[in-house]
């Protein structure tokens, strides 16, 4: 650290190192002290730091001769004091100080704390300079009243290097110099005597009076607090950076006064309020969002101006230098970790305020009351909240600034300190830059989802305020309006926003509140069905009227090229294409680029957090007919899977699967299936193994109208070689069929039963009746020797009586007590224990939608559409499922949630179920969806899909088997594969315990 530390007086023919050539030259002395004998003409006094002298050297405490001036003073070095802050050194540490002895008389007198003047040759005799001018010298308060001395109070030149004693440890030392006397400046001393008086008496009044914010604003300037003989003494390059030194400390002080009016202004009446201006059950989160972790920002900046304070009264009017006390608190990790969280959350803050400004008239008339206080001097609260946000840029400038002024010529500090304080500075402010940007992107963000207006009966759930969303891209787009005919030439401006999950083209209002409301133009696209058209079509021309600034130029039109670009819905790709335009190329290829960007980056997020992970159970097997000429005559093709179902025997899953030559059984994750029944295109396969402590054992085949069943046992050894065909023919049950046409059948689970549920219509008979039989636990059954005709079906036994249903029914699903029957005009309830008798409703129940606006709606909208399931949302909700929507009703049938419907991106043929959420089966694509809120949580692509088993639906474990297109195409034909769609978990981080970690160290005794 530096010290304060007097140079010494020498006589030298040249400038020492880092000395500046004499700004304010002194005339030749009429009298002259023995004590400073100088009677050539030829020198004058400057005042610079001591030459350099290296104590390492033999000749560093020697006497140097330079002629023709008389012999040096001799210099001895006393011994250095041990510095409290050994980090920074002094640059005059190697100086050779003077003692009391060198000058003369050995008088005890204190000498002025401000540099004894060193004597250089005359500026008279260098060539090119100005005429000699008479030089100030004034004496601090210290030394005229023999109290210790401040600091040094003014140095010529290049003071700043003289002393950097710190404001941490209030180091202070006491030089003595000798008092040679000198007769010949006895006057001027006098006068400077009286002068320095003055100013330091002015000097530490102004400067109490500016710590303490008492000085008028126009008085609080570095010249001011200064004389004109100072300022004059010191140079221009100086004097500037004494004046951005104090700007410093100036606007640190401004920035704590700020920094604690939000805490006393602001949070505290916030928190005192009574009544209460927010909630009391929102204050604590609303001071949090608002106001984050500006506690923390002044606490250090509270110390910071403590420190220059300090500094300032031991060093005012010549600051050596501050970058100490910055440096201190810039490396503190904790200190750029304040700001970094800060400035990232300052977009949320501000847009917090704002809409609490905009819905608690309260709050409002807070703000415009706490104006009028003199701390906040009618700023806004906005100005205190960017505070921190500017404070850590506009010090990197001010700091920057004291770089550049300050001395290269001398090894000063400051020219190392400064740039690492400024790179520090510079990385933490860059470091917060894309933090901003996403905070400013989420404002925008926020402000489009507050302002987006749905269109009526549909509900739609972006998953707006999930803390990952974000705004990729928006912007003005241009469309053209359609009409009767097809596309007019008027054009529709509309705003396009780019989510990281939808699309959505939105039409701005402004109301008259002044308020801006975005009207959706059309159905918002996911990003996983969107898709990008052309982006290279030539530009088109559109009509303006041109806008001159003249009275009848607003009357002209002028043509301008505008560039399309078209974008589409992968699953509706005609119905929903959407040609949009921009005014220049840049702009289109701007689009572009967001569009691939954000579909990219969608993707690798839905990858890495499926709900559903897609595995394949077989791909290459089973073969369809190819391209024609790739297939040989050796090529046999099973043809498309019809059916399949996956059952576990002997602690081994296996999978039957329907084709057109039959059904084939094999274990999972084997290609080797073997053809073992001989039903051509079986409807559907069920495989009834246990439910609860019963066990079932049988294999239900739904072919050629008609239902049979087979053992699972002897299936399963067949597929592994272990048993002959024969036995299982000996298995075989005929359920239904003899007489009846078997139109459709369902494996369920109803009330601690496994129950078969078919519907089946006699020949010539237009009306159908549902049969309901329950599967008989393997326990019970009773081992006869042989079989009669009567007694064929013993592991099914009828559960109630036979019942009729409508014509139209084609599917049945099970709640947990009633069962619905799937018909063309909605499902029909009804108990299966007692059909002939039950009582029977249609859902979702319609009977108000004359009375009922939105029920009305939704009437309409249901018109067309394919009822295919229900299923129970909660212990009070259903979700009933079409083919196209969706709608939610009570346990009475009633709609729910305001008639709304959920309109599903694709057309599902079937779905399933698993854990809360809903699978919708089409062709291309499988659209999964959370039940509670009907959000879209992944898709799953895929060519020709089809369901094939879905349960009945016990636990999480059970899986879901669907049929796709399969990878290979070769001279086989292409494959058919089978996916399993098991649910992931949540990856969760454990931290090991502390027992479990010192247990991995007791082998090494640790």
């Amino acid at each position: 650290m530096y010290y304060n530390r007097r140079p010494q007086v020498s006589v030298v023919p040249t400038l020492p190192p880092g000395a500046q050539q004499p700004a304010v030259p002194s005339p030749t002395p009429t009298r002259i002290n023995p004590g400073y004998a100088f009677p050539s003409p030829a020198y004058s006094f400057e005042l610079s730091p001591p030459p350099f002298v290296n104590p390492w050297e033999p000749q560093a405490y020697e006497d140097r001769p330079l002629p023709p001036l008389p012999p040096p003073l001799n210099v001895q070095t006393p011994p250095t004091p041990t510095p409290s802050r050994p980090r920074v050194q002094s640059m005059v540490e190697h100086y050779p100080r003077p003692s009391a002895s060198t000058h003369g008389s050995g008088s005890s007198q204190r000498t002025p704390p401000f540099p004894e003047p060193q004597v250089f040759r005359a500026t008279s005799h260098r060539a090119n300079l100005t005429p000699p001018q008479k030089l100030t010298h004034h004496y601090s308060r210290s030394d005229l009243t023999g109290q210790p001395p401040i600091q040094n109070a003014l140095r010529m030149h290049n003071p700043s290097v003289v002393s950097f004693a710190s404001s941490y440890n209030q180091h202070a030392e006491d030089d003595q110099y000798g008092s040679g006397s000198n007769e010949a400046f006895e006057d001027d001393a006098n006068d400077l005597v009286r002068d320095l008086a003055d100013l330091s008496i002015n000097s530490e009044e102004a400067l109490r009076r500016f710590q303490a914010g008492e000085l008028k604003e126009k008085d609080q300037e570095w010249h001011l607090l200064v004389p004109v003989g100072a300022r004059d003494a010191l140079g221009k390059k100086e004097v500037q950076r004494q004046s951005v030194i104090f700007e410093v400390v100036k606007s640190e002080r401004e920035y704590v006064a700020d920094l604690e009016a939000v805490q006393h202004v602001f949070i505290d009446r916030l928190r005192s309020a009574s009544p209460p201006i927010i909630p009391e059950h929102q204050l604590k989160a609303f001071i949090t969002e608002v106001f984050g972790n500006l506690h923390e920002i002044v606490g250090y900046h509270q110390r910071i101006l403590a420190a220059l304070f300090a500094r300032q009264r031991e060093q005012h009017p010549l600051i050596q230098s501050v970058a100490d006390i910055f440096l201190d608190t810039t490396l503190q990790s904790d200190f750029r970790s304040a700001y970094e969280t800060y400035i990232k959350h300052y977009p949320l803050s501000e847009s917090h305020h704002r809409k609490q400004l905009k819905r608690n008239r309260a709050y409002e008339g807070f703000i415009q009351s706490v104006s009028n206080d003199p701390r906040i001097r009618k700023r806004d609260l906005i100005t205190f909240l960017s505070r921190p946000v500017t404070r850590l840029p506009r010090l990197n400038l001010l700091l920057e600034q004291i770089l550049k002024l300050t001395d290269t010529e001398y090894e000063h500090p400051d020219l190392e300190t400064l740039p690492i304080i400024l790179g520090i500075l510079k990385d933490c402010i860059k470091s917060t830059q894309p933090g901003i940007e996403a905070a400013e992107s989420k404002v925008k963000f926020w402000g489009l989802c507050e302002s987006l207006i749905y269109q009526k009966g549909e509900i739609i759930d972006m998953d707006l305020y999930d803390e990952s969303r974000s705004l990729a891209y928006t912007g003005p787009v241009l469309r053209k309006a359609k009409s009767d005919t097809g596309f007019s030439e008027k054009w529709l401006d509309l705003v396009a926003a780019l989510l990281d999950n939808f699309l959505i083209l939105t039409r701005e209002e402004k109301r008259p509140n002044g308020s801006i409301k975005r009207l959706l133009m059309s159905r918002p696209i996911p990003l996983s069905f969107l898709r990008l058209g052309a982006f290279d079509s030539p530009p088109e021309t559109r009509r303006e009227k041109a806008d001159d600034g003249r009275l009848l130029e607003s009357l002209r039109y002028q043509t301008v090229p505008i560039y399309p670009f078209t974008v589409y819905h992968a699953s509706s790709r005609s119905t929903r294409r959407y040609t949009l335009y921009v005014p220049s190329e840049a702009l289109r290829k701007r689009w572009y680029n967001a569009l691939v960007d954000a579909i990219g980056l969608h993707k690798v997020r839905q990858d890495a957090n499926m709900w559903f992970n897609p595995q394949n159970l077989t791909d290459g097997f089973f073969r369809v007919s190819g391209r024609e000429g790739m297939h040989t005559p050796a090529s046999k093709f099973t043809g498309k899977i019809n059916c399949a179902v996956p059952f576990v025997n002997g602690g081994k899953r296996f999978l039957a699967v329907g084709c057109p030559p039959g059904i084939y059984v094999a274990p999972v994750n084997s290609e080797k299936f073997k053809w073992i029944l001989n039903y051509k295109n079986a409807t559907s396969l069920a495989a009834l193994t246990t439910l609860g402590t019963k066990s079932f054992n049988r294999l239900l085949v739904h072919a050629d109208s008609a239902i049979v069943s087979y053992s699972l046992d002897i299936l399963a050894r067949l597929a592994l070689g272990q048993s002959h065909p024969q036995t299982l023919e000996a298995s075989i049950e005929r359920i239904g069929g003899n007489d009846n046409n078997i139109i459709f059948c369902r494996h369920v689970h109803l009330s601690g039963r496994a129950l078969l549920i078919y519907a089946s219509k006699r020949r010539l008979s237009s009306s159908m009746t549902l049969h309901v039989l329950e599967a008989v636990d393997s326990s019970e059954l009773v081992l006869t020797p042989k079989r009669s005709v009567a007694s064929n079906m013993r592991s099914f036994r009828p559960f109630g009586d036979p019942g009729y249903v409508p014509k139209d029914a084609y599917d049945v699903i099970a709640l947990a007590k009633t069962i619905g029957i799937c018909t063309n005009d909605g499902i029909v309830t009804a108990d299966p224990t007692n059909l002939a008798n039950s009582t029977v409703a249609v859902v979702p129940n319609l009977l108000d939608a004359t009375t009922n606006a939105p029920m009305s709606s939704l009437k309409a909208r249901l018109e067309g559409c394919k009822p295919l399931g229900f299923l129970r949302v909660d212990p009070n909700e259903l979700l009933v499922v079409y083919n196209e929507i969706g709608c939610y009703i009570n346990k009475q049938g009633v709609p729910t949630r305001k008639s709304g419907y959920i309109k599903w991106e694709t057309t599902a043929v079937s779905y399933a179920h698993r854990n809360g959420h809903i699978m919708l089966i089409s062709p291309e694509f499988i659209e999964i969806r959370s039940i509670t809120t009907g959000r879209i949580v992944q898709v799953i692509e895929g060519r020709d899909i089809r369901l094939l088993y879905s349960g009945p639906y016990m636990s999480k474990d059970d899986p879901v088997l669907v049929a796709m297109r399969g990878g290979k195409n070769d001279k086989d034909g292409v494959s058919e594969k089978i996916v399993e769609l098991t649910e992931t978990e949540e990856i969760t981080v454990r931290t090991p315990g502390s027992a479990t970690v010192s247990s991995i160290w007791d082998e090494w005794d640790m």
